[in-house]
Parts: C-alpha cells; structure tokens; sequence
C-alpha cells in the first residue's frame, strides 16, 4: 500500500560568515573544534552542557516548528560546534518514555545560543498513552516474526509519528528473516491499537537490491567482477612499534582480488603471530563469517597467520577478500578523518569492523546497523565473486555515517525487499557521492578515482551509476531530474537526482574528461552550470547531510539544507551558494516546485 510521504520541515537561519580551513588539499578538512570526544563536535559534558540546555529550551518555546510539547523528552545524540559559530543539536524525541519515529530533529543556535532555526522529522505534535494498547506485546511479536518471515528477538512500546500522524505502536526486531530471498534482520512496526503492519523494514542496507538482481537474471546476465593480479615482488613486511611486547603495531601486505598489493597495518599477538586488526585505526578488524549469517560480529573467526601477510590475489585463498575488506575499510576511514576529522563511523572513536565470507551463496555487500559491521557475501550464481571494491566499500559504510547522523530512511519497502521514497533515494545517493569521493582520496593505481560507482564489477553497461549522467545506468533505470514520480521510484534508481546535483555543483554541465574518464553531464533546463570543485561540493554536501538533514529529509529538503550548510561555509551572497542553488535547479528540484503536501 502506498503511504504518504513523512514530511520534512526545515527551518533554518544561520549566521552568514567566511569558511575557514576549506582550501589547499584534494579534500581540505574544516579547522576542528577544541578537545574532540565522542559523536561529532562533541565535547565535554562540562563544555556541551550549556548548548544543550539552550537547544532543548529553544525546542519548547518554538513548539510550532519543532512539534515538541507536553509529555515529550529529548535525548541528546549529538552536539556539533561550527568554526564559524553555529551549534547544531540533534535530539531524539521520546513521549510518556517512548521513542518517537520520526522523532529526530536539529535544533540550531547562533555562537551566543541564540534560537535561528529546526529541522525536523515530524513538526507535529504527539499524544499517545501505553494505556491504550489494544493488542499485546506477545501478539505484536507474533505479527511482526510473521510478516518478516523470520524470529522476533525483541519488543518495544513507541509511538509513530511517521506519515504526518501519531499512533501507538510495537517495534519488533526480527533476525532470520528470509523476506524477499535475503537473510538478515528486519524492523517491523506493528499498531498496538489494530494490530497492522506498519512498516516493515531490512536493517542492512544492500547494495545490489533486489530489484536490479532480477533484471540481470532476466537478461541473462552474470558478474564476475575484475580483478588486478598483485605484482610479483610484495611489499615489506615488519614491526614498526612495539616490538619489546605484545600486542605490538606491524606492517603487513595485502594481496588483494581488486587493488594489487598494499599495506596493511596489523596486530602482532605473539612472536611470529599476526591478526587482521588496525590498532592505529581505532583497532578496525575484518573478521571469517565461515558461511553463517550472523549479525554477532564476535561469532565470526579472527583473521590470523604466522606471516604478516594476506591472501593470494585470488578467490582460491578466503584472505584475499579479508585484504581487499580491511584495505577498504580503512581507506574510507582515512578519508573522513583526513576530510573531515571524523573519528571513525561513528565518530566517536569505535572501531570500523567488517565479516567476510557471509552467509552461503551471496552475491552482495551490506552494511549492517544490527552487528555494526560490513558484511560480504562470496557471490552467486549472478554475482560470481565477492563485492569487496574499493568504492562498494566506501558506499556501504556511508550508510553507517548517514545511520550514525541523518538516519535518512526509505518512504516504505515492498515484499521482496526493494525501498521507495526520496529520504532513502538520498541515502543511497550520499552513499554513492562519498564512496566516489574514497576512490579520489584513495588514488590506488589499480583502482582508479572517477565518478562511476561499481565500475570494476564486470557489469555490460561498464559501471552500476554514475553521477554525471545517472540515467546512462539501464538497469536500475536511474533517472536524472526529479518529477512528481520520483517518490515511487526505487532508491537505488531514484538517487540519481541529488548525485546528479551533486557533479554538477563540483564539476558543472557539459563535456569534461577526468581521470581518463569522458562525461558529458547535462541539465533539466539546457543551461550551463558552472563547477566549483569536487572539495568545496564535498565539504557542503557533508554539512548538509551532519546538520541539516533527518529522517525524512527529501530532495526539496535537501536543496534547503545545502543552501543552509554553503552559507554557513561561504556566506549568503557566495558564489557557492548561487551554485548549490542552480546545480539543484538543474535537476528540477526548485522552491517553486516544492509539493505542497509530501
């Protein structure tokens, strides 16, 4: 059944000033606040105390924006400083002591905590009471393991204020699910009044969907992704710290199936032993699945060897894919601290962690909230290797950073797995956008930086999508402008039109050769756009997405929110923001054809 779009209100009025720390490096990082500790911006309770305060006041006395009232509780999830003066807070709402979905909003101050604006999920306000639950939680349980075709593990009391109303309902986590020939967990919203299916949603974020593996069986068409031969001479394995004990830093190589040989920084256990764990990267470890599908990153088997090196450059040795996840992984690291000082997925210093050799027979890659992990298949009868590449990787675990702070998510998901609605396309397209960006900071010679995504996939159409001219990908039917249709165009298809506004704002219209790479990108209203740079666009789209954006921001939402995050960067009257302005006009996405009820 379709349901109504969740509206998305963003309300913003930020302090126009110069950015600074924006220029001189392929990716120039923002200067980063003093005495960083966890999530983003986050500093001392003692240091973060009065902004909260005043961001929780500001919420209460602007209830007609924020929707927060009588019986509501906001829970901080993060406190982000701007060089430039702004604080952002993002709060999840709870009523009666239960979380809201759609809950989540950003209340924004000016340096002196001043209120200048909200963006929020849901702007209505919710009265809901335990007391009204017509259906048990044991039922509840029963419906969701039911429509999930899987267990339930776990049973909550929430109210839902998605879709513009407020009802009282069980969220149901389900593991085991089989829906939609996937086996993975599922969030299943259950109404604690009718007992109806609410939602009914995977927690993995995959990258192939299942639309797309049905046209590739349709057309007949198998995968065998390319991979790079390592060169014969290896690099030099060695201990580069600890040596006078154990646990101690050691530099090995990886022989990987996509990228050659490269270093990777291991964990030496004892002499002569060795782990597939980066103590230098917040102790980032790929770890063997060995064929189960469990979302228990502990359950899965350490990586472990008597020489510092990993795998063969084939599918023949199961640590060739190990390689290619933990190289990766920690490139995509290195490329949010180094652009952004992002401490990690999460930001708060955790480690990034994947499993590889997933489950049996599948031919994909997630990234899993439930184990906080990657996960990577071995491949299909389609899908004939691992996805263990450079930019699958960087795309996957972008979905991690959009969970760890927008948690933009799909409108609603049909039977056999597939998403719909703008909030989700947009995820996908930030996960594309940053993924893109990890093969540029990357540079590996075997896995050269461009705007194609899922190039080395051994795919007829020569990439998966591409960001210059998205409807050039005829298998998912990616399109390039938004229309009124884009709200029911799967999410892999429909995030087209912000990637699309995203190449144009770094690298403009036309024809441009990159990289070896032809584009030729063009625009909804035959006019030119001008580019200002992949570090710039970069930089707004990553503002926008960590203080503009929530749940339910759509493609109107996020031209608004970019426009906020490039004047906060560069000022109102920039060439940056006139830019952002005419790249999201270029895909047709204007204040003048905003929905008037979405």
């Amino acid at each position: 059944m379709r349901r109504p779009h969740i509206r998305s209100v963003a309300v913003a009025v930020a302090v126009a000033t110069a950015a600074t720390g924006l220029a001189g490096t392929a990716f120039a990082r923002p200067a980063p606040p003093t005495a960083r500790t966890g999530a983003e911006g986050v500093r001392t309770a003692a240091r973060t105390a009065p902004v909260v305060n005043a961001a929780r006041a500001a919420a209460f006395a602007h209830a007609d924006a924020s929707g927060v009232g009588t019986g509501d509780e906001l829970r901080t999830q993060d406190v982000m400083f701007d060089p430039e003066g702004g604080r952002h807070v993002r709060f999840q709402r709870a009523h009666g002591g239960m979380p809201v979905l759609g809950g989540d909003l950003v209340v924004h101050l000016d340096r002196q905590l001043a209120y200048t604006g909200v963006t929020t999920a849901a702007g209505q306000s919710v009265r809901a009471s335990a007391a009204d639950a017509r259906i048990t939680p044991r039922q509840a349980a029963a419906t969701a393991a039911d429509a999930a075709e899987g267990d339930d593990t776990s049973t909550e009391l929430v109210v839902d204020a998605r879709d513009g109303e407020t009802a009282l309902a069980y969220q149901v986590t389900v593991t085991g699910s089989t829906l939609g020939g996937a086996s993975g967990s599922r969030t299943v919203v259950v109404d604690a009044v009718t007992g109806e299916v609410r939602s009914n949603i995977p927690n993995a974020d995959e990258f192939l969907s299942p639309k797309l593996r049905t046209a590739l069986r349709a057309r007949g068409e198998t995968v065998t992704p390319s991979t790079s031969a390592p060169a014969a001479s290896g690099l030099v394995a060695g201990i580069t710290s600890g040596a006078s004990g154990y646990p101690a830093t050691a530099r090995g190589t990886g022989r990987t199936l996509f990228v050659g040989n490269v270093p990777l920084t291991t964990t030496q256990t004892s002499r002569g032993h060795f782990q597939l764990k980066d103590p230098t990267r917040h102790n980032t470890e790929t770890r063997d699945a060995k064929g189960t599908y469990t979302e228990t990153f502990g359950s899965g088997g350490a990586i472990t060897g008597t020489a510092n090196t990993w795998g063969n450059g084939t599918t023949g040795n199961r640590n060739s894919a190990a390689a290619d996840a933990q190289y990766g992984i920690t490139k995509t690291l290195d490329f949010y601290k180094a652009t952004f000082n992002r401490a990690g997925i999460t930001n708060n210093g955790t480690a990034a962690r994947a499993m590889v050799h997933w489950g049996r027979k599948i031919g994909n890659a997630f990234w899993d909230p439930a184990c906080g992990c990657m996960l990577y298949g071995d491949g299909d009868d389609t899908i004939r290797k691992p996805l263990v590449v450079l930019d699958v990787t960087g795309h996957e675990l972008t979905h991690g950073v959009v969970d760890a702070t927008a948690k933009l998510e799909p409108t609603y998901v049909d039977r056999k797995g597939n998403q719909y609605g703008e909030p989700g396309s947009l995820n996908e397209s930030l996960a594309d956008i940053f993924g893109s960006d990890v093969e540029f900071y990357t540079n590996n010679a075997k896995n050269p930086p461009n705007y194609l995504v899922g190039e080395k996939l051994g795919l007829r159409q020569k990439f998966l999508r591409r960001l210059d001219r998205p409807s050039l990908d005829k298998l998912e039917g990616t399109v390039d402008y938004w229309s009124k249709a884009t709200y029911d165009t799967e999410v892999h298809a429909g995030s087209g039109v912000s990637s699309h506004a995203y190449y144009l704002l770094a690298e403009g219209s036309g024809k441009k050769k990159i990289g070896g790479v032809s584009y030729d990108s063009p625009t909804y209203d035959g006019g030119a756009v001008k580019g200002i740079g992949r570090t710039k666009a970069t930089a707004i789209f990553y503002r926008a997405m960590t203080r503009y954006m929530v749940s339910t921001t759509d493609f109107h939402d996020a031209r608004v929110a970019t426009l906020n995050a490039a004047r906060d960067l560069y000022g109102a009257t920039s060439t940056e923001y006139r830019t952002v302005d005419r790249a999201w006009a270029a895909v047709n996405v204007k204040a003048a054809n905003t929905p008037a009820n979405r």
